[in-house]
């Protein structure tokens, strides 16, 4: 890699990010700590504790042009217009915007914003009858289309406000493996929607994949993510919790490096604790990349170091000081890349 290319790398991605959420309600304070924790990499916050709209589904139903939903329950559900808990979802996103916007003045460089993949969103959204749109071929077409043209706009709503910024978009797939396994419970509780082909799988991805002309990565702190279906479906990089690793994941890790995917490597614990020292927090990332033979001095520009989920469950001043961790644990990785 010549000096040029891994100076590009580093403008595109940023060596150290957030997953998505953090705690509180304060969408100023918020953007204020993301700003100046990740500077290098900021992220458009959210902040499910808000409530139902602020929630990482209901933010993306926001988001989505020609379907509605409404709060029940159970969860997210189907309406035949767009009522109180989507115009609050809605306005939440409009202040978070305004937020962001307002502390990244005359920024440059990336910017990530989150939205739900189609497959958790289909898992989660539930149709007129209460079952969920993943069962249902129709509706998860409608969904994808939907959410493709939504987050069209929301994208260029984005550039607008921070013309400066190179958006990553991230996809939250938590739910990806459970689809593919077939491992998503009915209403019932008693049955499991049947597993969906890898192809079908594959395709949504990509047609959300590609409304975006910058790169997108997608995210799953669950075990088992499918490295090689994301690497074919068009995403430019996989987050995911470091520690849920195995061994069999590492052949199809290494192939993805190979092919140019970045690493978002969750190695910050996500809730309140100790943090250890930053070098220790990455010395997994290094072990790994030994055992995969690749060259040392590709791993600064390989991998993005990120907490291991959203800091939903954590305090205000833990998420302040892990964010920061992450920063520092990026910068002993490209000093100490052995």
């Amino acid at each position: 890699m010549s000096e040029t290319q891994a100076e590009d790398d580093r403008v595109l991605w940023g060596p150290a990010t957030g997953v998505g959420s953090m705690p509180g309600g304060d969408a100023r304070e918020t953007a204020k700590t993301v700003t100046g924790s990740v500077e290098d990499f900021p992220f458009l916050a959210e902040l499910p504790a808000r409530g139902p709209g602020a929630d990482m589904i209901g933010r993306t139903i926001g988001m989505l042009v020609d379907l509605y939903a409404h709060v029940e329950p159970s969860g997210w559900r189907i309406s035949d217009r767009p009522g109180r808990d989507t115009k609050r979802a809605r306005s939440w996103m409009g202040e978070d915007l305004d937020a962001l916007e307002e502390f990244t003045q005359g920024y440059e460089g990336p910017l990530k914003v989150q939205a739900v993949g189609p497959w958790t969103l289909a898992a989660a959204l539930e149709l007129r009858g209460g079952e969920a749109a993943l069962g249902d071929a129709g509706a998860r077409r409608d969904l994808v289309g939907s959410l493709a043209e939504g987050l069209h706009g929301h994208l260029a709503e984005l550039r607008k406000r921070i013309p400066g910024a190179r958006v990553v978009l991230q996809l939250d797939e938590p739910s990806l493996t459970a689809v593919l396994r077939g491992h998503v419970r009915t209403a019932s509780g008693y049955r499991t929607h049947r597993a969906v082909d890898r192809q079908v799988v594959e395709s949504a991805l990509r047609e959300v994949i590609a409304v975006h002309d910058g790169p997108v990565i997608v995210h799953s702190c669950a075990p088992d993510v499918p490295f090689a279906l994301l690497r074919r479906a068009g995403a430019a990089g996989v987050s995911f919790d470091f520690s849920l690793l195995t061994e069999r994941d590492e052949d199809t890790i290494g192939e993805a490096v190979e092919a140019g995917t970045r690493l978002f490597a969750g190695v910050v614990a996500s809730t309140d604790g100790p943090l250890s020292d930053p070098g220790g927090s990455v010395m997994g990332v290094r072990t790994l990349w030994r055992r995969l033979g690749m060259n040392p001095g590709t791993l600064a520009e390989s991998v993005v170091i990120t907490p291991t989920c959203g800091f939903a469950g954590a305090s205000p001043a833990y998420a302040r000081a892990a964010l920061a961790h992450c920063v520092r644990a990026a910068r002993s990785l490209a000093d100490n890349p052995e």
